[in-house]
């Protein structure tokens, strides 16, 4: 789907490692991928690829990089797309580039630091299974801005996101639902003062939220927020796995 997230990744400092961890807790088939000179996993719902991972270089690990999942947004043009970020604001950490075979794409940041990547597929992306609550779909994406009136203006602009509901957070302010063509597929808000930096949290379906935080503990990963009920009927973790990467888990039964 243009303009919406079409992947995932997982940049980590063991791959094997993670590719174990998320295997047991969202449930994913890891299939090696065979890309000539690159070692890199896919993670499939059933037969459909809904992610991927591999190692961090060793230079982006000396140059500060830490394990983080990415997501893709699917656009007609990269090129034009990144110049656009740049001239809003915003960063480019690696210029479009060629992924033989699969296509073409840029990391980018938004004029307020959170990094996400431009994507544009030779050839169709594999469509999603039917059913959005099938465990090892992705649920939902999550920004936490500087601030978060600007970030949506921002995204709102580039790939004409639109608002759906906002929801009254209290103390912790207004969390703005957007949607990219339908329903729901996301929402932003202004990052408490504890959170570093802004970035993009994506959450992993799963069977049940309860049997899901058991695998995540047991698998040596760490609770961050959560088990917690949210609007719409969902419940959610939020965590970080053994190698240091924030990820978070959705299920419609607790």
């Amino acid at each position: 789907m243009a303009n919406s997230f079409v992947w995932y990744e997982l940049m980590t400092t063991d791959a094997k490692a993670a590719q174990g961890f998320y295997s047991k807790v969202v449930g994913w088939k890891p299939q090696e991928a065979n890309q000539p000179g690159m070692d890199y996993t896919l993670l499939l719902s059933g037969d459909v690829p809904m992610a991927g991972l591999m190692t961090l270089p060793k230079d982006a690990c000396e140059a500060g990089a830490r394990p983080a999942w990415i997501g893709y947004v699917g656009v007609s043009d990269v090129d034009a797309y990144a110049g656009r970020i740049t001239k809003a604001g915003g960063a480019m950490h690696v210029a479009p580039t060629d992924i033989p075979n699969i296509g073409r794409f840029a990391m980018v940041a938004d004029p307020q630091g959170a990094a996400f990547n431009l994507f544009k597929p030779l050839s169709d992306m594999p469509p999603p299974p039917a059913d959005p609550a099938t465990p090892g779909t992705i649920g939902w994406h999550e920004l936490m801005a500087a601030n978060g009136e600007k970030a949506f203006a921002f995204y709102a602009d580039l790939f004409g996101w639109t608002k759906d509901e906002a929801l009254d957070m209290g103390a912790m302010g207004r969390y703005q639902l957007f949607a990219a063509g339908g329903g729901a597929i996301g929402g932003m808000m202004t990052k408490p003062a504890e959170v570093p930096a802004p970035f993009w949290n994506y959450y992993f379906r799963v069977d049940a939220i309860g049997a899901a935080l058991d695998r995540l503990k047991k698998e040596g990963g760490k609770v961050v927020n959560g088990p917690m009920e949210v609007p719409g009927d969902d419940w959610i973790v939020q965590g970080i796995d053994p190698q240091g990467a924030m990820f978070s888990l959705v299920s419609r039964k607790a």
